[in-house]
């Protein structure tokens, strides 16, 4: 009662090698490099748009330090001008005397007033109010987000890059093993 097969053998020969895939190490190779130099030119963009914003930084520490002096100049001016001014002392005054006034009595007409002149005066008192309403004027929108700072040249080409991505990889999968 044995469960032993004699009939099977056990080499212990090496299992074929796979055909290597030149395409797929050529296009993994492509896209390293793609990345190698998308890696590269954003190290220099970092390099050369630091040196700009350095420079527009100082120019605005230079301006507010520019406007702070000249406040200061004119509250200096002010205050030395307040100074200067020559206030008058005390003069003797003699104190109000009473005079007393001749009135006479006299009789005045008080015309009717008119209706449409209270409606033109009515309607001039809305014109002078709506005028000093102010109307709020637009601004420019504000310089914020991707395509501000990139533009769309760049976005044109980043998505161009990527179309050509898709279909090197779709003929890539199309094309005939050997």
């Amino acid at each position: 009662m044995s469960n032993f097969n004699d009939d099977v053998s056990y080499d212990d020969s090496n299992p074929p090698e796979e055909s290597s895939n030149r395409t797929f190490l050529f296009a993994a190779g492509g896209l390293g490099l793609l990345v190698l130099l998308a890696l590269l030119c954003l190290g220099a963009y970092v390099i050369f748009s630091m040196n700009t914003n350095q420079t527009a930084e100082q120019t605005a520490i230079a301006q507010a330090t520019q406007q702070q002096a000249t406040i200061q100049a004119g509250l200096t001016q002010t205050a030395i001008a307040q100074a200067l001014t020559a206030t008058s002392g005390v003069t003797a005054t003699l104190p109000p005397t009473n005079t007393p006034v001749v009135a006479q009595v006299s009789v005045t007409v008080s015309p009717t007033a008119n209706p449409a002149t209270a409606t033109v005066g009515a309607a001039f008192t809305q014109i002078a109010v709506s005028t000093q309403t102010f109307i709020p004027t637009s601004t420019a929108l504000p310089n914020t987000g991707f395509a501000d700072e990139v533009g769309i040249p760049g976005m044109f080409l980043a998505s161009l890059a990527l179309v050509v991505v898709i279909f090197l990889v779709r003929r890539l999968r199309a094309a005939p093993t050997r």
